[in-house]
């Protein structure tokens, strides 16, 4: 891939668009195109198809997406199933039919059924349930990991899937309503410390085991994505290590200061019991995680004091 080649990144305002731009900038990539969601509505089929006709990039990149956390996903299942079928399925159609021969997929590692084998292999895909509270985002998702399958089966061409584990990082949501768990808890710990030290209260028992990656990491992986031969469709990107939430929460308590109470609400669910990434496909290829979780959230909680101001809070 020349450096000078035309890569449009989908949803680059994003958490993880923003860091796949930085990303791609920093490995000497100069020709990026981006629209902003004003200029470029990507649920509108017709302006989807046009624009990428029109450009021509060499590469597509999908970072775009309606996303959440176990609150937003369960109040809003149609939101997120339908906008999140309507943003990639015109990507992908209109990748395939301006015979744009790259196209990067990205989208979660809740694809999987909620009780899959650990650690989750590629494989588990579609072979039991998925878990309730956030299935209408996993089954739009699906969707697009078997559209680019499909094409990539049908016509040779390079359309992959990346399933990141939970993400987090620069730029992130931190709005308690609709974020994941790693931002609310840097933004309800932050907030509670300046309450004198207040109770934070988080939900379920804490035994949950999670895995997280930083999220300069995971866009490290899309550009080494662009750069190798990726043979198969489907690739887990993580850290191959979790947590449990008890910890998680310790560990963020412990790096933003905070000395009061934790609580935990038992009446609130605990989503899947553990949900760890097989990421031997991705090591075996040559790329690998490089920040460690205490680092990775250090640098975020960083981040966030310094732009307190202008953080992202998407209202659901």
């Amino acid at each position: 891939m020349k450096k000078s080649s035309k890569i449009y990144v989908a949803g680059h305002n994003g958490m993880v668009g923003s860091a796949i731009c930085r990303a791609l900038i920093k490995n000497g990539y100069n020709n990026l195109l981006y629209k902003s969601q004003e200029e470029l509505d990507l649920t509108n089929q017709k302006k989807v198809l046009s624009f990428l006709s029109n450009e021509k990039p060499k590469v597509v990149i999908n970072a775009a997406a309606k996303v959440g956390g176990i609150l937003a996903n369960n109040n809003f299942p149609y939101q997120f199933l339908m906008e999140n079928l309507m943003i990639q399925n015109n990507l992908i159609h209109g990748a395939f039919n301006s015979e744009i021969n790259k196209f990067i997929f990205l989208g979660s590692s809740c694809i999987y059924p909620k009780f899959s084998k650990q650690p989750i292999k590629e494989d588990c895909l579609l072979t039991d349930v998925l878990e309730p509270t956030n299935e209408w985002y996993a089954i739009a998702k699906i969707a697009g990991v078997k559209a680019c399958q499909a094409i990539k089966k049908q016509y040779s061409r390079d359309y992959i899937s990346l399933m990141p584990t939970n993400l987090y990082g620069f730029n992130d949501n931190f709005d308690l309503q609709s974020s994941h768990v790693l931002p609310a808890m840097l933004r309800k710990f932050h907030d509670a410390k300046l309450n004198n030290d207040a109770i934070v209260t988080l939900w379920g028992t804490g035994s949950p085991m999670r895995e997280f990656l930083f999220v300069d990491d995971m866009a490290d992986a899309v550009v080494f994505s662009i750069e190798n031969e990726m043979p198969d469709h489907l690739y887990n990107v993580g850290s191959g290590i979790d947590i449990t939430i008890k910890d998680l929460a310790e560990t963020v308590q412990n790096i933003v200061g905070h000395k009061g109470k934790i609580e935990w609400d038992l009446n609130k669910p605990d989503g899947t019991p553990k949900k760890l990434l097989d990421v031997s496909k991705m090591n075996k290829l040559g790329w690998r995680y490089s920040t460690d979780l205490v680092e990775g959230i250090t640098k975020t909680y960083e981040w966030f004091l310094k732009n307190i101001e202008n953080i992202r809070e998407i209202k659901l």
